[in-house]
């Protein structure tokens, strides 16, 4: 295991803190600060050690090599120096280092205007690294990226460490993923079984129920001889589908499918949701949903887990007529004993929509990174700080 950020000499050290201030942002307003107060204690951490504090992140995709102020950190240095009651300076220049004092802090300018930053190049990695004597890597939803900003930077910094944040979502993780309590029980959503085949197959070794929504069920209703509509599917992964079912069987683990279903011909607020059962699913019809025997069946296993992990909703929840299913799946979850991890943006709007965030242990703010760490993958960010660590 890593270093840990509590057990480092930082007095008087620069100490340089990759974090996730990618924040939504419009007409120069910050929409939500979520990114920003979540990376509070680590930062007031370094601040307590009595360390020079520099920040780092990247705001959305700018064209690299090329400053675009649409893109330009200086609305989370001002909202940085509000939470924290200290001036922050923007920094765009570093090419000559840094000078600044204990308990200083200077965030530098959006990670990607700089040159070599996607393809990790070791120049830039080799000047990011000589801004300081410690190196915090605390941004988790980057951790999948290997760039000069996480895993560059890590390999020629002269200490490294974990941050509070990112310490956090590993306990999260392991505590889920790694040593969970049993009964398992993992939902996994969304649109495309081919985008999630690899955290299938893993999350598969790692629980004992699978419940599938949205089109990935559907796919997995075909698989099984259903009649699906014109519902969203993918037929070509049909025989993949098939190789997971067979794997639960053998392994004795239980897939949930929905028994019955909402379904519509088309998607729309002044929609007409009609409630069938699966086998009553006809020509033009849109499994949009699923029924209230399926949600009953849903909140009666959630009530039976002891961990629960969950990525992507059960229905086209965003419209009004087919949120039902997705509702009562996020009140099972927040009324369950079990530990509960959530993660995923579709996830995440869902919690937040239906007013759960309170109830969920906990909500990773990784997306790509987190589906990556529940498909078995190893985070090149992580990588490198435990290796150096």
């Amino acid at each position: 295991m890593a270093i840990q950020m509590n057990a480092c000499d930082l007095n008087q050290k620069r100490v340089l803190i990759r974090e996730d201030f990618n924040v939504p942002i419009k007409n120069g307003h910050i929409e939500s600060d979520a990114r920003i107060k979540a990376a509070l204690p680590t930062i007031r951490l370094a601040l307590e050690k009595n360390a020079r504090v520099i920040l780092l992140s990247h705001l959305g995709r700018p064209k690299e090599g090329q400053y675009d102020a649409a893109y330009s950190l200086e609305p989370v240095a001002k909202r940085l120096s509000e939470l924290l009651g200290q001036p922050i300076k923007l920094i765009r220049d570093f090419e000559q280092g840094i000078d600044l004092a204990p308990k200083e802090i200077v965030l530098l300018e959006n990670s990607r205007f700089l040159i070599g930053e996607d393809k990790n190049s070791e120049a830039l990695a080799k000047q990011l690294a000589g801004l300081c004597d410690v190196f915090v890597m605390d941004a988790f939803a980057v951790a999948h990226r290997a760039q000069a900003s996480t895993v560059g930077v890590a390999q020629y910094a002269p200490m490294v460490c974990f941050g509070l944040l990112m310490e956090k979502e590993l306990q999260a993780l392991g505590k889920a993923l790694e040593h969970p309590k049993s009964p398992v029980c993992a939902i996994v959503g969304g649109s495309k079984v081919s985008t999630k085949l690899a955290l299938l197959e893993n999350l598969l070794n790692k629980v004992d129920v699978l419940i599938l929504g949205g089109g990935i069920a559907n796919t997995f209703l075909l698989a099984k001889g259903n009649f699906i509509g014109k519902s969203l599917a993918e037929p070509d992964f049909v025989p993949e589908a098939l190789k997971i079912l067979a794997k639960a069987q053998a392994q004795n683990k239980h897939i949930w499918l929905p028994s019955d279903v909402v379904v519509s011909d088309k998607i729309a607020d002044h929609a007409h949701p009609i409630i069938k059962k699966i086998s009553e699913v006809s020509g033009d019809d849109l499994i949009l949903d699923i029924g209230p025997d399926a949600q009953k069946e849903l909140t009666h296993l959630l009530a039976l887990a002891k961990t629960i992990i969950w990525n992507g909703p059960v229905g086209v929840f965003e419209c009004a007529p087919f949120a039902l299913g997705t509702q009562k799946l996020a009140q099972a979850i927040a009324n369950s004993a079990a530990y509960s991890l959530a993660g995923g943006g579709d996830t995440i709007s869902a919690i937040e929509q239906f007013k759960v965030e309170n109830n969920i242990d906990y909500i990773s703010t990784g997306g790509g990174a987190f589906l990556e760490y529940i498909e078995g993958k190893v985070l090149p960010g992580i990588q490198i700080i435990m290796h150096r660590g």
